[in-house]
Parts: structure tokens; sequence; C-alpha cells
């Protein structure tokens, strides 16, 4: 089993060459070296957030699992936290930090990261709000591009700063930096504003607040429902479980503005490198402190 050093940690990494992506050939070594590739962008998005991995150790077209726990054989040198707040029944989950813990963790096949609203120094209590804009049948990344810039004007005049994203698979998600407040409020706001899009004339109906399937083709659901403590969503720059090893890859709104396809907002994991030189990370402002604002009651 071949080994090696990550910022002085002596890692094990096993089935480099076994193929995660069988549509495309890529494999477990590949999704290694975009993770190290990306971790300078990555890891801000992640740090101080409970991760919960979505686990393929036989590929994308076999078995996986979610895994909120620390899991079994974890060095002891990975930082854990206890999560009490959000269930009755606590759980331990891994704070990827830093590099080393990011290449363990993708050594476990865990190819999509997942985290919570909130940061561990404030559990249940948000630092930042997102919609998640899922198209129904006959509808796609362009109709969700409408109702991702009605949002972005809506959230503006409540004084809040959207920046989009693709989820990595059908849809886009919009993350908004928010004053810290209970995962309640956050929850209450963004279900409001859902249901303005799907009331605003402007938007022809094209939006949906309600999850019901049979209301949904056509249609882009506007999924407030993220913003509760308990729920994670994808996030920036994690692989996403698709026939090709796509990402949920951060967006300027100019180049949202300008696409007429789909496939200009769809980005794998071998195109992520040349498109981090030309942009850096347009998501880099969901870290800046001088953003957040009060969201209204």
């Amino acid at each position: 089993m071949p080994y090696t050093e990550v910022e002085g940690r002596r890692l094990a990494l096993s089935n480099l060459d076994k193929v995660l992506y069988p549509a495309t050939g890529f494999t477990k070594g590949q999704a290694l070296h975009y993770y190290v590739t990306v971790a300078e962008v990555l890891l801000p998005h992640l740090r101080d957030r409970p991760v919960s991995f979505l686990r393929y150790p036989d590929g994308v077209d076999g078995d996986a699992f979610f895994a909120k726990n620390v899991p079994p054989g974890a060095p002891d040198w990975i930082t854990t936290r206890e999560v009490t707040r959000i269930s009755s029944t606590p759980t331990r989950q891994v704070l990827v930090q830093d590099l080393a813990t990011l290449v363990w963790a993708g050594n476990l096949a865990a190819l999509e990261l997942h985290t919570p609203q909130w940061r561990t120094q404030h559990e249940a209590r948000a630092d930042r709000l997102v919609f998640d804009l899922d198209p129904g049948h006959g509808a796609g990344l362009i109709e969700c591009r409408t109702v991702a810039l009605w949002l972005r004007d809506r959230l503006a005049a409540d004084g809040l700063t959207a920046l989009p994203k693709t989820s990595g698979a059908k849809g886009l998600h919009l993350l908004a930096p928010i004053e810290i407040t209970p995962s309640t409020a956050a929850s209450a706001y963004a279900k409001k504003i859902a249901l303005e899009a799907e009331a605003e004339a402007q938007l022809g109906g094209l939006a949906l607040s309600r999850m019901a399937r049979e209301l949904r083709p056509g249609k882009v659901f506007v999924d407030h429902s993220q913003n509760a403590a308990a729920k994670t969503t994808a996030a920036p720059y994690t692989l996403r479980a698709q026939q090709q090893p796509l990402v949920s890859a951060p967006l300027t709104w100019e180049e949202l503005d300008a696409a007429d396809r789909a496939e200009q907002l769809t980005f794998a994991a071998p195109e992520l490198p040349d498109r981090l030189e030309r942009l850096g990370d347009p998501m880099a402002p969901l870290l800046d402190p001088s953003l957040p604002v009060r969201i209204p009651k």
C-alpha cells in the first residue's frame, strides 16, 4: 500500500487506480489529485463546519452511504467535534481543517462533502443563507438562472449579497452571508422569500416553493429547507456523484447572466485548475467578514 506525507502526517493510500466514475474512467487517484489541487479555495469553505461525507467505495454506480459520525479507524490527529443541539442523539463529526484531513477523507472515497449553514462555535445558529434551485422535468439550468437573478435582486433589497454556484447536478445554489442568527429565524426568512418567488408575476409561475413532485414539471423548486439546523448542503468545490466527475462550482453573476446553454454552466474536475487560475474563487466574498448583514424579521 503506498504512503504519502501530507503536512507532516503519514497517510496510507489505497486503490488509487480504482475507477470511481465508470462512464469517464475517472479514478480515485484523480479524485484525490483534484481535491489537493483545489484545497486552497475549498478548505476555507469547510473550516469549522462539521462535514457529512457521501462515500462511494465502489464508485458512483455502486452503493453509497452518508456518514456523519467519525468513521472507524480515523487517525487521532483528525479534528472532531461533538454536535449536540440538532438532534436527540449527539454525533461526533469530522472538521476538515487542513489538507491532510482532506486527503484522508478522499482516500475513503468520500466524493461528496456536505456542510450545515453554521459553524461549531455557534451550533444551530446560521452564518449564511442558502437556496437550492432544483429544476423539475422540462426545466433546467437556464430556468434556474432566471429564478436566481430574481432572488439575487430580492435579497439585495434586504441588503444581502447572494453568490451563485452550480449544484454539480441539475440546478443552482445561492448562498448569502448573514449575521449569526438562530437557524429557525434563517429558515423562516428563506421560506418567506421562496413564497414571494412563487407569487412573483415577473417570474410567470416559474418558481415553486413546495416540494410536491406533481407540481414540479416545467418549474424550479426554490428549496429553502436546507437552512434548517439539521440540514446540509453540498460544499463549494465538492465533487458530485454524477456520471461525470462534476463539481459544485462557484460562478460569477456575469457568466451566469450570459449563458444560453446549460453546458456553459457545467464544470468537471479537470476544468477547475484553469478556471481557478482565471477567476480565483468567485465565492470568496462568502468569507468576507464585512458582508454579513442581519436578516429582516
